[in-house]
């Protein structure tokens, strides 16, 4: 009956990190350029299968607790957000989906990001947290006639960032990186990229993982009772 213990608790803990992860999608539903996050599953059969056409192998310990669904990996949508018209003149918004604003943060490092709600600190153009937005030469911004065409442009596939806080990236590999001295054909302003996140495909996943939780948390519960009852049974049977 433990056999059927391991692969439940399993999917609960699965289940527990899709809700955290669906959970955090929903909580920037309102956040400019956010991209929603995903999680892919694969089994640890998977792997052994993966190794010994590579020719290597592996032993194969147990076929039962071997196929437990694993999260394997997260992942960025990188579908574009809606965008929205604004008029504000420091609002901007990136016309291409692999396409960043660099930005400086607080340690000095440029990260990236397609938030381009942007602001004016003693005049310099800065990103909502304070930080300076950067131009093709990776220098701050003065807002000024033109201020507009210094703001520089990236290219690069999502696979290519890691994810960091404060809706910014950090770059990979330097190799794989277009840098565009003009971005008048990458630049919108006066609107700005919402959230990619679908609010009611969110909450139909949010209350599937909350469903498949409750289901193997009953199961566990009944593998307990089950052998709860087992060994009463056998207590009662050695008196």
């Amino acid at each position: 009956m433990n056999q059927g213990t391991y692969p439940l608790a399993a999917s609960m803990i699965n289940q527990f990190n899709r809700l955290d992860q669906i959970s955090n999608n929903l909580a920037n539903i309102n956040t400019n350029g956010f991209k929603q996050e995903g999680t892919t599953e694969t089994t640890f059969n998977y792997y052994l299968q993966r190794m010994q056409e590579e020719n290597t192998a592996p032993t194969k310990i147990n076929t039962v607790t071997n196929t437990v669904p694993k999260i394997d990996a997260k992942f960025i949508n990188s579908e574009m957000g809606p965008i929205a018209m604004t008029g504000n003149t420091l609002d901007f918004a990136l016309s291409n989906p692999d396409t960043f604003f660099k930005i400086q943060n607080a340690n000095g490092d440029i990260v990236y990001s397609r938030d381009g709600a942007f602001k004016n600190l003693d005049n310099f153009l800065v990103d909502s947290n304070g930080n300076n937005v950067l131009n093709a030469g990776n220098e701050p911004i003065v807002i000024e006639d033109g201020f507009e065409l210094q703001i520089g442009v990236v290219k690069t596939p999502f696979t290519n960032l890691e994810k960091l806080g404060d809706n910014t990236y950090s770059l990979k590999d330097a190799n794989n990186l277009e840098i565009f001295e003009n971005n008048d054909t990458f630049v919108v302003q006066g609107a700005i990229e919402k959230s990619n996140v679908n609010s009611v495909s969110a909450m139909v996943e949010l209350i599937d993982a909350h469903r498949r939780f409750d289901q193997s948390q009953k199961a566990v519960k009944s593998i307990d009772d089950l052998n709860a009852a087992l060994i009463d049974k056998i207590g009662s049977n050695t008196k």
